[in-house]
C-alpha cells in the first residue's frame, strides 16, 4: 500500500470513529452513555444548535485527517495492533479542528476549507464554547472506551495535558508577536513557537500510538522528535502554502500578512533584505493591510529576496535530522516505510 491510500484508508476510519463516538445528532442516550442521568432536564436542542452542528458543520469539511494516519502508523510500526487503535483517533482530530476553529476567532480568519470560517455562521460565542468542547469530548473515549489498563490511561492523560499546555504556550507566543512586538525574534525562537503550537498535536498522536502500539520509552521519545520536527515542517509549509497557495487551498491568499504574522519567511527576510526594503516590509505587516496590492507587494518582497526558499530547507533538514533517530529504533516493516515517505508528504505538499 503507498502513503496516499493509506491515508485514504486512515481518514475513512478516523471519519467513521467520529460518527460512532459523537454522533450528528444528539440524545440523551448519547449523553448517559458517558456521563450520567441529568440531575434536572436537558435541553437537547440547544446542544444539538449550539454544539454537534457547528462542530459537525466544521468536521464534514475534510480536512487532512493526517494526525490520525500518523498516530497509526506508530501504533504499527512498534508492534501494535491497528484496529485496536483505531477508536482513538479521534483524539487528535477532534482536539485538532477545535483549535482551528478558536483559531480563526482569535484572527479573524473569514475562510476555512472553502468555507465561511464557523465564529461567521453561528456567532464567535458559538464557535469559541463549540471549540472548547473539543479540546475535552475526545478524554471521554480515553476514559469510557476500549478497555486499557490504569497505568496507559495516566500515561496518556499526562501526554495530553502537556501538550495542550505546550499548545497554548505555542499560540500565546505566535499571538503576541503578530501584534507587534516581534521584529527581533529569532530564528530559534520561531521554531520553537512552531513546536508548541502546531508540533504539540504532532507529538501527541505519534506518542499515543507509539504507547498504544507498547513502544518502549526509547521508541516514544524518537517518535516525539520525529513528530516534532513534521509538525514544525508542516507550519513551515503552511506559510510558504498562504503566500503561494495551490489550487485548493480553501484559505484566503496572503492572510498572514493581513494578520502581520511573523513567520520563518519573515525573519529570514529581515536578516538579508536592505534596511529600505526591510522597513517597508515591516510598515505592510504593522498596518495589517487587507489592500490586495499590498498583500502582493509584500509577497513578493519576500520571494525576490529567498526568504521562502530558505524556509523550505530547513524544514527538510529538521525532518532529515529526526528521521535518522526514528529509523535507528525501529525494526524494518512496511510501516516504517511509509513514515518516512509521511514525513516529505508533509513538507512537499501543495495543499
Amino acid at each position: 500500500m503507498n502513503l496516499q491510500s493509506y491515508l485514504a484508508k486512515s481518514s475513512k476510519e478516523t471519519n467513521e470513529a467520529l460518527l460512532r463516538f459523537f454522533p450528528k445528532k444528539f440524545s440523551g442516550k448519547w449523553f448517559k452513555r458517558y456521563f450520567r442521568s441529568p440531575e434536572f432536564a436537558l435541553d437537547e436542542t440547544a446542544l444539538q444548535k449550539s454544539v454537534v452542528d457547528p462542530i459537525w458543520d466544521f468536521l464534514d469539511r475534510g480536512g487532512k485527517r493526517w494526525r490520525p494516519g500518523l498516530l497509526l502508523l506508530a501504533c504499527e510500526a512498534t508492534g501494535g495492533n491497528r484496529k485496536k487503535a483505531v477508536p482513538f483517533t479521534v483524539l487528535p482530530e477532534l482536539i485538532h479542528n477545535g483549535t482551528i476553529m478558536v483559531d480563526d476567532v482569535e484572527d479573524s480568519s473569514t475562510l476555512r476549507r472553502g468555507k465561511p470560517s464557523t465564529h461567521l455562521l453561528f456567532g464567535v460565542d458559538v464557535a469559541v464554547n463549540a471549540g472548547n468542547a473539543m479540546y475535552f469530548l475526545p478524554l471521554l473515549k480515553l476514559f469510557s472506551g476500549p478497555s486499557l489498563d490504569a497505568k496507559t490511561k495516566s500515561k496518556i492523560y499526562d501526554l495530553y495535558v502537556r501538550e495542550m499546555v505546550f499548545l497554548s504556550f505555542g499560540q500565546a507566543t505566535d499571538i503576541h508577536w503578530h501584534h507587534g512586538y516581534s521584529n527581533k525574534v529569532s530564528e530559534s525562537e520561531y521554531l520553537q513557537m512552531c513546536s508548541f503550537k502546531t508540533g504539540s498535536l504532532s507529538r501527541f498522536a505519534a506518542q499515543l500510538g507509539a504507547i498504544l502500539g507498547g513502544a518502549s520509552e526509547k521508541q516514544v521519545a524518537a517518535f516525539a522528535d520525529f513528530a516534532t520536527s513534521i509538525g514544525v515542517a508542516f507550519q513551515i509549509q503552511d506559510d510558504i502554502l498562504n503566500l503561494v497557495p495551490s489550487e485548493g487551498w480553501g484559505k484566503e491568499t496572503g492572510d498572514d500578512i493581513s494578520e502581520g504574522k511573523r513567520t520563518l519567511i519573515v525573519i529570514r527576510a529581515f536578516s538579508v533584505l536592505p534596511k529600505k526594503k526591510k522597513r517597508r516590509l515591516i510598515k505592510l505587516l504593522d498596518s495589517k493591510t487587507t489592500s490586495v496590492s499590498e498583500i502582493q507587494e509584500a509577497i513578493s518582497i519576500l520571494s525576490e529576496c529567498g526568504a521562502m526558499d530558505y524556509a523550505s530547507s530547513v524544514a527538510k533538514k529538521l525532518v532529515l535530522k529526526s528521521w535518522s533517530r526514528l529509523d535507528g529504533v525501529l525494526k524494518d516493516s512496511d510501516s516504517k516505510k511509509l513514515l518516512k515517505e509521511f514525513a516529505g508528504y508533509l513538507i512537499e505538499r501543495e495543499v
